[in-house]
């Protein structure tokens, strides 16, 4: 295997909205390189990047691939994302690991929500970006149109590097800024071209975008300012120089344009990327915190090994692969390497060098370089392993939190344990969802970035771990409370052959202000009942605010005081009071007009102006209340509340409003009364089920 050295490593993160051909991109990287001998298809499921069982049956990215190539004597670590944000995990962790952002745009469809948002966080990871806007063969596009888009949202340094000339079916010539030529590539897919000299409107055309490129260099660089103010030009060697830095910067971000899916356009892209691009040697320290929790430093150049783990999957031939970056120092085959994480000690296995699912081994890895590793024991997403000497941990990838739930449920019994097992593994892979039991809904919920995640995890769950779950709408945490006062006195009285129960509480409720609580108290005068029995009256009304009054939910928000009752100088016992206060309280309950409340949610939603109609008119077929609307660019932003009952699947329905387009975010807001009707209809339901379970236990 040719080692490389850091300043002859290109790490980036290829990302962008769903659908903008990301895939294909790496596909035709690949095929110029002479890595693939012919270009694959996503149709026909024969992509390097997209080759797990749910990608292919899907048609689309569900996890990050990492390839690798050589390309003018440099080595290539690219890492495919997926575009949809429910597998945002798999971005967040490349562009933590990337020296720089590969961002694709469809050419038709433009800026979406999904390029935004890698922007983003590219820009919060420090990493320069590079754009490529992919589909030029397609009807409908306009070049300019996207340019203007970009330029509104990432700023006027957006600046095209290439320019297509015959978009469209049949495109293959792009007009090349940096060499003032005229590329035409061939009809083939194999990514070769021919290049002549700008002539005619061209020429002009190129003449005037080759001095705004060398102007946007100059401008990065006091020393070349100097020289281009002097001369009016830069040399070739000046000129790559000061692309370089100019990069870095973000000064300038350029822009290529491409046919991914026939090779047209990608490889003066490589060309660029070799001579221009990012390397480790660019951002040669990181910040680190060491054994202490102390700030510190670890150096490129530093003889300790360091490196962090941004991805680990499970796969049957190899079991789990550990994805890494090496940060500092040389990992080896055999090493022995400290997790400061887990606090444990991980011994190297066989390293490889990935481009999918092909598998190339390697003895060991240089700073600056990215490979996997099999079967560490120990080590998960986000883990950092070094030298056991000089323990340091990298910071981790923060990630959103997740806002779409549903029910997990198994169809076949005793397997209860094995999807216990198999969601913990999981979760170790992808941080991005979580599971809880819960114990008030009697349900094992999943919560993850969106409706089409929730279904990779049970379909991995399913393949890998042979247990048989469904997906279902999760139960509602209803609340239940009361809008008016209420008195009991209720008289528990059991008389058996021996020592008998007698209990007599009398008690008044009375609604709190929202999200108080309950608040249980005594006022008793007098000797009517022992202040011993205060705490068993109290447990009996835990249990009946914990059953509900009407439809089985938690009751909240009421004041209860229990101000008198009677005893028996024998029969009176705890669970006698006990019974009591449970009855009194369902008693007052009843009689204080109770009611439901329902769990309301905040939503925020990110979608093109064009579809504006549509979801506002779906919000109000959900009883959605509009708080605010913003603008972010093309974008609007719309802000409501919904109730959770209403936000079942909602990401599904926002999809195909928006064309792919458009995303939301929900989190808990607060509860409030549910309308008559829909109350009801829970009552109702209720009484039946309890009605059916009587009937079973008879």
């Amino acid at each position: 295997m040719k080692e490389y050295q850091a300043a002859d490593i290109r790490n980036f993160a290829v990302v962008g909205h769903a659908s903008s051909g990301k895939t294909m991109l790496c596909e035709a990287m690949l095929a110029c390189a002479g890595v693939i001998n012919r270009m694959g298809s996503i149709a026909a499921g024969t992509t390097a990047s997209d080759y797990h069982v749910s990608e292919i049956h899907r048609q689309i990215s569900v996890q990050a691939s990492l390839l690798h190539l050589e390309w003018l004597n440099k080595k290539f670590n690219i890492i495919d994302c997926p575009g949809y944000a429910d597998f945002i995990s798999e971005g967040l962790g490349a562009l933590r690991v990337g020296d720089f952002a590969l961002i694709v745009v469809n050419a038709r469809d433009g800026v979406g929500v999904g390029t935004d948002a890698v922007w983003k966080y590219a820009t919060e990871y420090g990493i320069p970006k590079l754009i490529v806007i992919n589909g030029y063969d397609k009807e409908e596009t306009d070049f300019e149109k996207v340019m203007t888009e970009l330029r509104e949202h990432f700023g006027t340094r957006v600046f095209p590097i290439s320019i297509p000339l015959n978009p469209g079916p049949g495109f293959n010539q792009l007009l090349d800024v940096l060499r003032n030529e005229v590329i035409t590539y061939a009809a083939d897919q194999s990514g070769k071209f021919t290049e002549a000299p700008a002539a005619g409107a061209n020429a002009e055309r190129v003449t005037a975008l080759h001095k705004q490129v060398i102007e946007y260099i100059a401008e990065a660089d006091d020393t070349l300012m100097e020289k281009w103010m002097d001369k009016g030009t830069l040399t070739e060697e000046e000129l790559r120089m000061g692309l370089h830095a100019a990069v870095q910067k973000q000064s300038f971000v350029p822009v290529f344009c491409t046919s991914a899916e026939n090779n047209i356009g990608v490889a003066r892209l490589l060309d660029v990327i070799a001579k221009y691009g990012s390397s480790p040697v660019d951002r040669k320290t990181v910040a680190a915190l060491d054994a202490d929790g102390k700030e510190c430093d670890v150096t490129l150049t530093s003889p300790e090994p360091v490196c962090y783990v941004f991805k680990t999957m499970s796969e049957a031939q190899f079991g789990e692969l550990s994805f890494f970056r090496v940060y500092s120092g040389q990992v080896k085959f055999g090493s022995e390497l400290f997790n400061i994480d887990r606090r444990s000690t991980e011994k190297i296995g066989q390293i490889y060098l990935l481009n999918g699912k092909l598998r190339e081994t390697a003895p060991q890895l240089n700073a600056g370089d990215i490979g996997a590793v099999v079967k560490l024991k120990d080590t998960h997403t986000g883990n950092t392993l070094c030298n056991p000497k000089h323990p340091v941990s990298l910071p981790k990838v923060v990630y959103p939190r997740p806002s779409i739930h549903a029910s997990l449920k198994s169809t076949v019994k005793g397997e209860e344990e094995k999807v216990a097992t198999g969601l913990a593994a999981l979760h170790h892979e992808d941080p991005t969802f979580i599971h809880v039991v819960d114990s008030e809904l009697h349900q094992t919920i999943l919560s993850a970035q969106g409706e089409l995640h929730l279904e990779v995890i049970a379909d991995r769950l399913r393949r890998r771990f042979n247990v048989h779950v469904e997906l279902h709408e999760p139960r509602v945490r209803y609340r239940e409370t009361i809008r008016g006062k209420g008195d009991s006195k209720y008289r528990h009285k059991k008389q058996t052959g021996g020592s008998g129960q007698f209990a007599e509480v009398w008690m008044r409720i009375e609604p709190k202000p929202r999200d108080t609580g309950v608040e249980f108290k005594q006022s008793l005068v007098g000797q009517n009942v022992d202040r011993s029995f205060v705490p068993s009256v109290e447990k009996g009304v835990d249990k009946a605010c914990l059953e509900g009054i009407i439809a089985g939910y938690r009751v909240v928000d009421v004041k209860i005081e229990f101000y008198d009752g009677k005893m028996h100088p024998v029969d009176s016992k705890d669970i006698a009071f006990q019974i009591a206060g449970y009855f009194a309280f369902k008693e007052c309950c009843t009689a204080a007009r109770p009611c439901l409340l329902e769990p309301i949610n905040m939503v925020e939603i990110r979608i093109p102006e064009d579809c504006m109609g549509k979801v506002m008119g779906d919000l109000s077929s959900r009883r959605g209340k509009i708080q605010g609307m913003d603008v972010d660019g093309s974008f609007q932003v719309i802000k409501a509340h919904c109730p959770a009952k209403e936000l079942y699947r909602y990401s599904s329905t926002l999809r195909s409003l928006t064309g792919g387009r458009g995303v939301h975010t929900e989190e808990f807001s607060h509860y409030e009364e549910m309308p008559r009707e829909a109350e009801a209809k829970l009552v109702e339901e209720y009484k039946k089920h309890r009605q059916e379970g009587n009937a079973q236990h008879e």
